[in-house]
């Protein structure tokens, strides 16, 4: 994050940074001995009658800066900095593990170079603004030629929709208040890497406020992971601290008088990973792994999920809230109920581990050629040969393909959600093959079309030139020739909806997707949907 060798883009003093660590770091260890794992989420111990009295009394008006909500739908969204999930299975965590428990917990995989590098001030503005980086424009912890007033972050929108909403942002990293939440959030507290300060400012809010939609970071696990390593014992050690503090802000929401008749939605995310000797911002899958915990109300206890991404938590914070989303911002996140897994998703149990690649660890599963029900492919222009994975569209997950070769642009996949088809002609050609270029269409379902005039295809769509390459989409009605829908020949991420006409009497469309390449780059297709009407 900010003060690695990683980040020389921040305009700090390295005196400044060393001092700010120092005060962290004793700040910590003021927590470390204050708080203990007593306060885990199961074993939250309610108000007294006489307590709850008096604190409903202090939430009756504005507090510290702070107006008094009016809702009943109240959000907490926490940021641990620099967690890596795996390490937070292992970690002594109980009141993460508990909310983990109790709710849903989605992992994946962050972009990486050229869309952004793995640093916080791209992955904080992607949580809170709903965009990827290549909308928002945060590319590093300088925030120079940033966007964020085209896309705002959600405690901004949730004032423009109701200037009754009471939106709290507390950071221990002081550009999430001052840089990330920049717009109209009502009270926004910068606590200078101060993680108990942080805790404490919370709980105090929270217990005798009365904030709506409250956005708090902790900065310790990032810090142990920079000055110790993802794997050290500091910062294992780091993960703990942070959790007694959470512990800490789930008593205060829990013993508020009026938890009861409230409608909670937390949510626990982070910005990034990091690698095993410490420090992130590189495209390794240890710092591009992320995770996000929804607890609440329609969220189904210890279920798991591989389709919700960091730019879903804005706009679930918005519906949960009651403001509606408006196509026009152009989110590239949706809110987590309306997230519907596709036919290709349904083929992750089912996927299989390498067979020629060996950069990909050896258990990883993550590929298939078996399409789906309704689902074909076409290799029959196709040379023998090549590498097998990749021989024709194939059905893969981003750990396992950007695992085939880093740095060539495949962590920009950010859009494909779960498991996605994929042509890939520059990894099929590492392996001899016959003569001639990587040809295959992937052919889509039959959609009824009867009595529609016109329709429209979407889709999620990733498509990188590195050399000879065609893309191109066409539609069949009923049994007739291929009618082209659109040719990609320049790069493009994006999500499509190409406008369809349909003719008198069809009764069904189907859609193929045909990829041609030498030694090329790569084309991604998911979330395949048409409308008719």
């Amino acid at each position: 994050m900010r003060t690695s060798r990683l980040t020389s883009r921040l305009t700090s003093s390295p005196a400044s940074r060393s001092a700010s660590r120092s005060a962290s770091r004793s700040a910590r260890s003021a927590a470390l001995a204050a708080v203990t794992v007593a306060t885990t989420v199961a074993a939250l111990i309610p108000l007294s009658a006489a307590s709850a009295s008096a604190s409903a009394a202090t939430v009756a008006g504005p507090y510290q800066g702070l107006p008094n909500g009016t809702k009943q739908a109240k959000t907490l969204v926490i940021g641990v900095d620099g967690t890596r999930y795996d390490k937070l299975l292992t970690a002594d965590a109980p009141n993460l593990k508990a909310l983990m428990n109790g709710g849903m917990t989605a992992t994946g995989n962050l972009y990486a170079n050229p869309l952004a590098p793995t640093l916080s001030g791209p992955g904080w503005s992607t949580i809170a603004t709903g965009v990827w980086p290549d909308k928002h424009q945060v590319k590093d912890n300088a925030f120079t030629g940033s966007r964020l007033d085209l896309y705002p972050d959600f405690a901004t929108r949730l004032e423009n929709a109701d200037p009754g909403n009471s939106t709290l942002v507390i950071g221990s990293w002081n550009p999430i208040a001052g840089n990330v939440f920049n717009g109209r959030a009502d009270l926004r507290l910068q606590e200078s890497e101060n993680d108990t300060k942080t805790a404490a400012d919370a709980v105090d809010h929270l217990s005798h406020g009365n904030p709506d939609t409250t956005f708090l970071h902790f900065d310790q696990v990032d810090e142990a992971g920079h000055n110790h390593g993802g794997t050290s014992p500091e910062y294992a050690a780091a993960l703990h601290s942070a959790d007694a503090l959470v512990g800490q802000v789930l008593q205060a929401v829990k013993s508020r008088p009026t938890y009861a008749s409230e409608d909670w939605l937390i949510i626990v995310t982070t910005d990034h990973g990091h690698t095993d000797a410490g420090g992130h911002g590189g495209n390794s899958a240890n710092e591009r792994q992320t995770f996000l915990i929804a607890n609440g109300t329609g969220y189904t206890p210890g279920s798991r999920r591989y389709d919700v991404k960091p730019v879903d938590i804005a706009p679930t914070v918005l519906k949960h809230e009651g403001a509606a989303v408006d196509p026009a911002w152009k989110l590239d996140g949706r809110p987590i109920d309306e997230i519907v897994p596709d036919a290709f998703d349904t083929l992750r149990p089912s996927l299989q581990t390498r067979a020629d690649e060996s950069g990909i660890p050896a258990t990883v599963k993550g590929w298939t050629h078996t399409p789906p029900a309704g689902w074909s492919i076409d290799n029959s222009r196709m040379p023998s040969g090549g590498v097998t994975e990749w021989r024709g569209w194939t059905f893969a997950t981003d750990e396992f393909w950007t695992a085939a070769q880093l740095a060539q642009s495949r962590e920009t996949n950010v859009r494909a959600r779960n498991v996605f088809a994929v042509a890939d002609s520059d990894e099929w050609d590492d392996k001899a093959h016959g003569a001639g270029q990587f040809d295959s269409t992937l052919v889509g379902p039959a959609y009824p079309v009867s009595g529609a005039s016109r329709g429209v295809l979407s889709f999620a769509t990733n498509y990188k030139i590195d050399g000879p390459q065609t893309g191109d989409v066409y539609v069949v009605f009923d049994n007739g020739a291929p009618q082209l829908v659109k040719s990609y020949r320049s790069d493009l991420n994006t999500v499509e909806n190409l406008p369809v006409a349909v003719p008198a009497g069809a009764t069904s469309a189907r859609f193929q997707f045909r990829y041609t390449g030498t030694n090329s780059a790569f084309w991604t297709v998911d979330q395949v949907a048409f409308t008719a009407s």
